[in-house]
């Protein structure tokens, strides 16, 4: 199946608890946000990145650096539901195999790489809606952490489920450990998709996990997943930032 060339948007807001104004956060001399835009603009599956962010200061930054960003609403509960109002707005007249890919606005690390690769899994996956991406634990990774979402992958590339459990469970101790996979926060969706997910309610799995991709299983919505062989962790933090600053440098 051939696609078109995908749109990526970086959702972003500045009301952040642990890390408050951290879209902003510009130590190395470039904003964070900014950052996550220039890696997404090297994928080569993507012909238009946009910031999609209600605060005029990330809008601003974003356009002084030569960036293209859109006012979205405050009112979202995440981050697909602002980017299906952006795209609407960018892309309005967008035909139904356009593909939009969520990227989050605090991986400045995001690989290219894993950008296309997500594109790629909706073509060699016609029947899905979604797609996204995996890795395996890395040593010293505790699989039983909480804050780690786990995904369990059918032999047929679709996602099973995804949880904050760690699964599947290893029952028997004399039999080999189940291959784990922690995910990764990229998806790609088929624009009918992307807006059919943002106009469902919350699902009663996504509500008890806080998981948003347990609504589009739970709505038979198929999710495609491509396996990379690590990624780069988000900025959550103020330590993690710095941590960030550490390996980038300082302009």
């Amino acid at each position: 199946m051939t696609l078109r060339t995908a749109i990526g948007v970086i959702p972003a807001r500045l009301a952040s608890v642990r890390f408050p104004n951290k879209p902003l956060a510009s130590e190395t001399g470039l904003p964070l946000v900014v950052h996550v835009l220039r890696q997404a603009e090297r994928a080569t599956r993507l012909s238009r990145v946009v910031v999609a962010a209600p605060d005029e200061a990330i809008l601003e930054a974003v356009r002084r650096h030569g960036g293209e960003a859109v006012a979205t609403s405050l009112d979202h509960p995440n981050g697909t539901s602002r980017i299906a109002e952006a795209i609407e707005r960018v892309d309005p007249a967008g035909g139904g195999d356009s593909i939009i890919v969520n990227i989050q606005g605090d991986e400045p690390l995001v690989d290219p790489a894993h950008v296309d690769l997500a594109v790629e899994r909706l073509a060699q996956d016609p029947g899905a809606g979604i797609s996204t991406l995996v890795a395996p634990f890395a040593p010293g990774e505790d699989p039983t952490n909480p804050n780690v979402v786990k995904a369990v992958v059918a032999a047929s590339g679709r996602a099973l489920y995804f949880s904050r459990a760690c699964v599947p469970f290893h029952r028997d101790a004399a039999d080999p450990p189940p291959r784990r996979f922690r995910h990764l926060g990229l998806y790609a969706y088929r624009r009918e998709a992307l807006l059919r997910l943002a106009s469902l309610p919350e699902s009663a799995l996504e509500r008890a996990e806080r998981l948003e991709q347990l609504r589009a299983l739970e709505h038979g919505i198929a999710i495609s997943v491509g396996i990379v062989d690590r990624a780069e962790g988000g900025i959550d933090t103020p330590e993690q930032y710095a941590e960030f600053v550490r390996r980038v440098g300082r302009a």
